[in-house]
């Protein structure tokens, strides 16, 4: 899809990587889960499936999650108006657009593809955010959108899902497992199918979490580039990450599933190791970022060399 989105090389390049390294890690792991549980047809049958169901339905699943519904026009008119406005300027089909009911300030953007996109906004996010502040953010999630990062970040955490339901199967067939399937050799199996699949969620994890944190920084460059306000995006930025702290630790604990989604994480003060695992860069290095861009651009108010 081609856009007025400012292309992004680097980007491309990280996802292009992290999708073959995923590639390669995914095929060691179906082919041991293939010699270890002596089944082709079952190992091949439920991971193409739950691959499909992640990238035919993967928008549907997160809104559903996230207590999302699609809106109107007609019921939303700010909303689509500022959308409306941020597409036509960017050259891009316009996504769905959908609110969750939520307090969590937050916004994400999701599905396969430009065409079955969709970015939703919380009702918290709406309430605290200027218009200016909301456009930022949102030309944010749109950037995801036209940079096809969003589908990546999709597939790629089908694998860590995939590992993550395999320990459990293997973990529960040996508590729960009949007494003819807990002889020596059977444990032996399962414990190695454990130890692969927490060795792959593991690499997984870290692949996923490197291009997450880079491309965060790109839809921030991008969505500041568009709409030529980096202090809109970086106000609004500064508000909801101190608004997120201030959100009861349950609430964010639902939420914190879809951190790789969001705009910014549903994630309280942390420690330095939680941030270097983190999905997004810290607030200091993405207002630092957005602080450059304002000089580059020469917008008022901004801080020059």
């Amino acid at each position: 899809m081609h856009s007025r989105f400012e292309p992004d090389r680097q980007l491309t390049a990280r996802m292009v990587v992290t999708m073959f390294l995923l590639g390669l890690v995914y095929v060691v792991f179906i082919a041991a889960l293939i010699v270890l549980l002596k089944s082709v047809v079952l190992v091949v049958v439920i991971a193409a499936g739950l691959l499909g169901a992640q990238y035919w339905f993967s928008d549907r699943i997160a809104l559903y999650a996230m207590h999302g519904r699609l809106v109107t026009a007609d019921e939303q008119p700010q909303l689509h108006g500022v959308i409306d406005r941020l597409c036509a300027t960017a050259d891009m089909p316009k996504p769905r657009v959908a609110i969750s009911d939520m307090d969590l300030p937050n916004a994400f953007a999701t599905g396969r593809n430009a065409n079955h996109a969709v970015v939703c906004v919380t009702t918290g996010l709406q309430r605290r955010l200027t218009t200016e502040e909301l456009e930022g953010v949102l030309a944010h999630e749109l950037s995801h959108v036209a940079h096809r990062d969003v589908a990546v970040i999709t597939i790629a955490s089908f694998l860590g899902v995939i590992a993550g339901l395999v320990v459990r199967f293997a973990f529960y067939s040996q508590l729960f497992g009949g007494r003819d399937q807990r002889d020596q050799n059977t444990a032996v199996a399962l414990a190695a199918v454990m130890a692969v699949s927490a060795l792959v969620y593991a690499l997984s994890f870290l692949l996923i979490r490197a291009l997450s944190r880079y491309r965060e920084l790109a839809a921030d460059r991008a969505g500041a580039m568009l709409t030529a306000k980096p202090s809109a995006l970086a106000s609004a930025l500064t508000k909801v990450s101190g608004d997120i702290a201030r959100i009861p630790t349950q609430d964010l604990r639902t939420a914190q599933a879809f951190n790789a989604f969001f705009f910014t994480p549903a994630l309280g003060p942390g420690t330095a190791l939680a941030n270097l695992f983190s999905t997004h860069p810290s607030l200091e290095r993405r207002l630092e970022a957005l602080a450059e861009i304002s000089a580059e651009l020469g917008e008022p108010g901004s801080r020059t060399a």
